[in-house]
């Protein structure tokens, strides 16, 4: 075991001293802060005039509905018509003192059109908000009945399904969407971990190979603990950068989601996703599927490169392995569809396709039963895979020249 730590150290500490991996960890977090500073920097470059319009109602009836609309992301003033109203807030917008103002009238109640003047276009964002609000509260006036006002709002608001199953058990088709979307992302998560590190196995085994280097550690480690060791080592790699990842975005989601809310309101879909990403015990079953999926697929990838002489040999030899990777993402958006089909509960349970599969089917509901025997498989697959591998891995890591054929490969498994 001291050995192996030896190799475990050794291959950890020249990876993350690498300084593209520094790049990579760094360049997640600086991603994420991204995609919430941009949108916040862009609202504060403008100007408060941007954020301020005034509307003027010729109807009498919208102003109220269409303010309490636009007033979730938008400074409204009030405006009463008059003759030389128009002329008055054309002055205000070239003054900049407000970005634009609204004109509602009789056509705005019969067909929902409505007149926008400002110097400068709306973003389409801001075109999409008031023109919805617009139309909305044309229809809340023309279809409201004063003794039916809270239905007609739910009408309007879109509607609701509750969803039952035939147990009576009801269910809100939103946190399924949200669930299986969380699922999706962590499913994709896991397929690009899964994947990068793999192949950081099979390119630190086959550099070691091509420059000879292995051939004086092996004169002091067996071939068995070189190989855990260069497996831990990268995957211990693999788990700090994936932890300062989730770290990071958990930090961000805490304390820079309330300022992209606070500056764009129309995110607020954001925050409901949210609510449903895993909590511990979906981490930790993550986590799992990371780690079980990682050993799977590094005890393939060190046994390809522990056949290849070259890169361009590794790159070849590994398309079979990478195909166990790519089918579960295919199947993917099929099961996330209906995550409780019998295609879906067979391919989740194939211990290759188990990391990718599963995680969404947890996230959607799938029995715990299920989970579990796809973990136990998954061991299961991990031992015998980690046994032919490393069998391939004692014969091949030593060898140089063509690449081995099938039999040849059938035959140092058998006699390794």
């Amino acid at each position: 075991m001291r050995i192996v730590m030896a190799v475990i150290r050794r291959e950890y500490l020249q990876k993350v001293r690498n300084k593209w991996f520094i790049f990579g960890t760094i360049a997640g977090p600086l991603f994420m802060i991204g995609i919430i500073a941009v949108p916040v920097l862009l609202e504060l470059r403008n100007d408060e005039r941007e954020s301020r319009i005034a509307v003027m109602d010729r109807t009498d009836v919208l102003y109220d509905l269409v303010e309490e609309r636009l007033g979730e992301t938008l400074e409204v003033e009030r405006v009463v018509y008059s003759e030389g109203a128009a002329q008055e807030l054309d002055r205000r917008v070239e003054d900049r003192e407000i970005f634009g103002y609204l004109v509602l009238d009789e056509h705005t109640l019969s067909a929902g059109r409505a007149v926008f003047r400002s110097a400068d276009t709306p973003s389409t964002l801001r075109r999409v908000w008031i023109r919805q609000a617009v139309v909305e509260s044309a229809l809340e006036v023309r279809l409201l009945d004063a003794s039916d006002t809270e239905n007609t709002r739910a009408l309007l608001d879109g509607g609701e399904v509750d969803y039952q199953g035939l147990g009576g058990e009801a269910g809100d088709g939103n946190d399924r969407d949200a669930a299986l979307l969380a699922g999706f992302a962590g499913a994709f998560m896991l397929y690009m971990t899964l994947l990068i590190y793999g192949i950081q196995v099979m390119r630190a085994v086959l550099e070691e190979k091509t420059t000879r280097i292995v051939e004086v550690i092996i004169s002091a480690v067996r071939p068995g603990q070189f190989m855990l060791g260069k497996i831990l080592g990268v995957g211990a790699v693999g788990l700090t950068q994936l932890g300062i990842w989730v770290l990071s975005g958990l930090l961000l989601l805490t304390f820079g989601l309330p300022y992209l809310l606070a500056v764009q309101p129309e995110f607020s879909e954001i925050q409901e996703a949210l609510d449903v990403i895993p909590q511990a015990g979906g981490l930790v079953l993550f986590l799992t599927f990371f780690v079980l999926g990682y050993f799977l697929f590094s005890s393939l990838y060190a046994a390809v490169a522990a056949m290849c002489s070259s890169d361009e040999e590794a790159q070849q030899t590994q398309i079979p392995v990478t195909i166990l990777l790519v089918i579960p993402m295919i199947a993917l958006a099929p099961i996330i569809e209906n995550p409780h089909s019998t295609l879906a509960t067979s391919l989740s349970l194939v211990p290759f396709f188990s990391p990718i599969l599963m995680f969404p089917r947890f996230m959607a509901g799938a029995p715990l039963w299920q989970v579990g025997l796809s973990l136990l498989l998954m061991v299961v697959a991990i031992w015998v895979v980690a046994w032919v591998a490393g069998r391939i891995y004692r014969v091949g890591i030593l060898m140089q020249g063509k690449r081995p054929t099938l039999p040849e490969i059938v035959r140092w498994v058998r006699e390794a």
